[in-house]
């Protein structure tokens, strides 16, 4: 008889400082020096490297709050690109596909993956096979937690971060209290702020004190999800994995501009804009929408130009994903809820009431649909191919003042040949 186990074997693959991570693999000369991104319109930073960290700039910072830090110590700074971590995302998300095809993408840059059918034995080996894979396919660095459950693998991966091989095993240890002992209540998956402070004030400080609370307390002071952790801990599985990915409900797509907007006309630009990525976005989806919200408002910081906001919703005659139908109806929600003398801070726009776009013609169907559906196909292979806005619409503009700031961008887009970066040989 066999004496092989195959235990339940969950792997949580996490990129190490992923944003970070995707600048460096195009500029080799940061490798090994600080470096940090920035969010939308260079606001706060959102993901560091460790020599970043070894100085002291603490995540979410307000970059301007670390700015005399980052000259002192000469720290690269990049603006976010999101198109390229997007791009290179999907490249690890397909290579871990490889290993197994249950996998729950939990994030951008993390995806736990089911490695129940490696015996015991093996399964750290896999591991590192793996971890070497996504660095040699994709370029990007990883850290590895392998145990019996979800929560447990974040326990791993958590270790995992901090050695050097980058792969951490829980499977086949028998007490796990050491480990456990070590990990702060705030630190477990799915303990969040309150339910800290509610642990704390029932002394329960770090995992292992979590882990080995009587089931009686548990049932009476916490409720399923705190149930779920708790046993969890314990190398139950509780949390399946979500292999399959559910179509979303609405679509929205918004952003605070650059500098603040007056004129209509540039708030008109920047709502139709919006659109052709939403529209974009559930046409890739093979879905439909039935209405739209447009939304404006000022800054509630700036009280002496005074304060405003609003938005307007619109049901179309026919659920679509056709943009320029999508840009006309936002317009005519844009018109209605634009006042004169305020200084715009962001827009955005929210298509709800997705559904299928199953292919079948409905009462007021006819062949000018089919032609319009051609075209949104050909506008989407282009743009894919040559780069976002490749194709667009007159009324999206093409100044675009209202655009985020972006000082600091690496200008790197891997759909775009010209903004590929380039090696000479000698």
């Amino acid at each position: 008889m066999s004496s092989i186990q195959y235990t339940k074997k969950i792997a949580l693959i996490d990129c190490n400082s992923f944003y970070v991570s995707c600048e460096r693999l195009f500029n080799p000369k940061i490798r090994k020096k600080p470096v940090v991104v920035l969010s939308n319109n260079d606001g706060c930073i959102i993901s560091r490297s460790t020599e970043a960290k070894a100085l002291g700039i603490k995540m979410g910072e307000p970059y301007f709050k670390a700015k005399d830090i980052i000259i002192k110590n000469k720290v690269n700074v990049f603006s976010s690109n999101y198109s390229l971590y997007g791009d290179l995302s999907r490249r690890v998300m397909r290579t871990l596909k490889r290993f197994n095809s249950a996998i729950e993408v939990y994030s951008i840059d993390e995806a736990f993956l089911d490695l129940s059918n490696f015996s015991d034995d093996e399964v750290e080996k896999v591991g590192r096979e793996i971890r070497e894979t996504v660095l040699k396919w994709t370029g990007i660095p990883t850290s590895i937690g392998i145990a019996k459950t979800k929560t447990l693998s974040k326990v791993a991966n958590h270790i995992a971060k901090k050695k050097k091989s980058g792969v951490t095993s829980l499977i086949g240890i028998e007490n796990i209290d050491p480990i456990l002992e070590k990990v702060e209540i705030n630190d477990v998956w799915g303990v969040g702020r309150q339910l800290t402070k509610f642990y704390h004030k029932n002394g329960i400080y770090n995992a292992k004190q979590l882990k080995n609370k009587s089931n009686t307390w548990i049932k009476k002071n916490s409720n399923v999800l705190g149930s779920r952790t708790a046993m969890e801990l314990r190398g139950v599985p509780c949390i399946d994995l979500e292999t399959t990915q559910t179509k979303r409900k609405s679509c929205v797509v918004s952003r605070s501009f650059g500098q603040r907007i007056e004129k209509y006309q540039e708030l008109k630009e920047a709502v139709a804009n919006y659109c052709l990525n939403a529209s974009e976005k559930i046409r890739s989806e093979s879905l439909i929408a039935k209405s739209i919200t447009v939304f404006v408002r000022t800054s509630p910081f700036q009280s002496r130009f005074g304060y405003y906001s609003n938005s307007k919703t619109i049901d179309f005659a026919i659920s679509t994903n056709n943009s320029i139908e999508i840009v006309k109806t936002a317009l005519v929600a844009l018109d209605s809820i634009f006042k004169n003398g305020y200084r715009y801070q962001k827009a955005g726009v929210m298509l709800t009431g997705l559904s299928n776009e199953d292919g079948s013609k409905n009462l007021f169907s006819c062949e000018k649909d089919e032609k319009i559906k051609g075209l949104m196909r050909s506008i989407d292979n282009t743009n894919y191919r040559y780069g976002r806005s490749t194709l667009s619409l007159a009324s999206a503009g093409v100044q675009k003042r209202w655009n985020m700031r972006r000082e600091h961008s690496s200008k790197i887009d891997t759909a775009d040949f010209y903004l590929l970066p380039t090696i000479r040989a000698n």
